[in-house]
């Protein structure tokens, strides 16, 4: 039986799971309520807090075909290549490793495009650290002979998780900068490319997985609010805003990234094209609920 170890069980590796028929689900959570809850999903669950190691997760790491990686970098380095990268090494079932990393290693560019061969100039700590993981990955990938896919990931959306459900709840900002634009993916995008990585992908590649059309965050939001029959909250001028350091990067950087690479090594035909069908299929999702 295949069975996928995420580390990291969050909103894609779920998504991914949920496509998987068949397959053993392995799901990591910092905490043990959390590990309850993953375990309340009817998939099997151990603890990752970022140091221990436990004897649950070794023996997951020994049954695992294949690993997923969602696990945030810290600042001494990617917390399971320092726990567990001997265990994986010898790991003698593995076939693939999956690492999702972050758009935002390219840094900003002024709006121009990039593809995966773009040389990555990252410009806040957390896309430094990313970019640091991508290639500590990639190097153990290529000394283990484990086949490492990387991927850089744009703003995620999907169910429970997207402008529509910030301007019902009154939570929505219409930020303002002109000329900034940035990708998206719908989570069930990311799904399937995933899998189609599984199945398909190189070693040692890198994949970026975004929309095909960069937008600005107004324009995005306009479109929810005439989904919605509702009026967009006021334009607040970038400058005007409080931004969290968080938020403050990532409308630093403007960008356009290019998704050809998915498109013509792994065959994937994008469900959601653009944020137009993505919020228009949540939309009616949700109008059904």
């Amino acid at each position: 039986m295949n069975t996928l170890l995420c580390i990291g069980f969050g909103y894609c590796a779920q998504a991914l799971a949920g496509r998987l028929a068949g397959w053993r689900i392995i799901g990591t959570s910092r905490s043990a309520d959390g590990a309850a809850a993953i375990a309340a999903k009817r998939f099997d669950a151990a603890v990752f807090d970022g140091a221990a190691t436990n004897a649950l997760l070794g023996a997951a790491i020994d049954q695992a075909t294949h690993i997923l990686i969602s696990a945030a970098p810290e600042l001494a380095g990617d917390p399971v290549l320092m726990s567990f990268g001997a265990a994986i090494a010898a790991a003698k079932n593995l076939s693939w490793l999956g690492y999702l990393s972050t758009i935002g290693v390219y840094g900003d560019t002024g709006g121009e495009w990039v593809d995966e061969d773009t040389p990555p100039r990252p410009s806040h700590e957390r896309a430094i650290r990313r970019l640091e993981a991508e290639q500590a990955w990639l190097g153990f990938g290529a000394r283990a002979d484990i086949p490492v896919q990387i991927f850089r990931i744009a703003g995620i959306y999907g169910p429970g998780r997207n402008v529509l459900a910030d301007l019902k709840a009154g939570a929505a900002r219409r930020l303002v900068k002109p000329g900034q634009v940035f990708n998206r993916i719908h989570v069930a995008d990311i799904a399937q490319a995933l899998d189609a990585a599984i199945q398909r992908g190189n070693a040692g590649r890198v994949y970026n997985l975004t929309d095909d059309e960069p937008a600005s965050s107004e324009d995005v939001l306009l479109y929810a609010a005439r989904l919605l029959g509702a009026a967009p909250p006021a334009p607040v001028p970038i400058e005007a805003a409080a931004l969290s350091p968080m938020a403050a990067s990532f409308y630093a950087d403007n960008r356009r990234v290019r998704n050809q690479r998915i498109k013509q090594e792994l065959s994937v035909a994008l469900q959601f094209p653009t944020y137009r069908e993505g919020l228009a299929a949540l939309a009616k999702l949700e109008a059904s609920a």
